[in-house]
């Protein structure tokens, strides 16, 4: 991260994230909202991935639902976001069937990268670029290619929480993230987005 001449950049806090969940579990609130600032960026892009607009709407619910079940959750950190991503991605199929029995507005592509992870400007707008970038190749794989590479790549679970996520095996995850990347990185190799290409 570049800084300006004299000015100090502080250091990124690491939070306990196990003991975060341990002390949500317990009922209290700066455990919770631990888990909820290293989660929610990512669950609020995989959202947007699956439903569009509606993907605030559909995180929200997904929290609420979680401060109310959470205290009956046993499992670590990754049991926590496969669990937290299952509750995301059936309330946003939820929301897909009512949504089908009304029209709705297609999602830009920019809404994707709204939510960046990051306190710096130069570094969240160079993010956002890239962001936005990677979120419509992504989104131009097939269905099942797509799930898989956001919740392995953007989400940050393991094969077998996917699996569990998608109802499908971790042998079926790893090969549909696999053939997805694969399709992301010949797509990187192809596309100049970056102008470098002209050089």
């Amino acid at each position: 991260m570049r800084a300006a001449a004299g000015e100090v950049i502080p250091p990124r806090v690491e939070t306990d994230l196990e003991g975060a969940l341990r002390a949500a579990s317990r009922g209290e609130e700066a455990g919770f909202v631990a888990l909820y600032r290293d989660l929610q960026p990512r669950l609020l892009r995989y959202a947007t991935a699956l439903i569009g607009a509606e993907a605030e709407d559909v995180t929200a619910e997904t929290w609420l639902q979680v401060a109310r079940d959470l205290r009956g959750f046993e499992g670590d950190l990754d049991g926590f976001r496969g669990w937290v991503s299952t509750i995301c991605r059936n309330r946003a199929m939820d929301w897909a069937r009512t949504r089908s029995r009304r029209p709705a507005d297609p999602t830009e592509m920019g809404t994707l990268a709204e939510h960046p992870d990051s306190t710096d400007a130069h570094g969240s707008a160079v993010e956002g670029m890239s962001t936005r970038w990677a979120m419509a190749q992504i989104l131009a794989l097939p269905q099942t290619e797509a799930e898989a590479v956001l919740l392995r790549a953007v989400v940050g679970l393991d094969a077998p929480t996917a699996a569990k996520v998608l109802g499908k095996r971790p042998g079926a995850v790893r090969v549909a993230a696999h053939r997805g990347l694969k399709k992301l990185a010949e797509a990187i190799r192809n596309d100049d987005w970056t102008g470098e290409g002209d050089a």
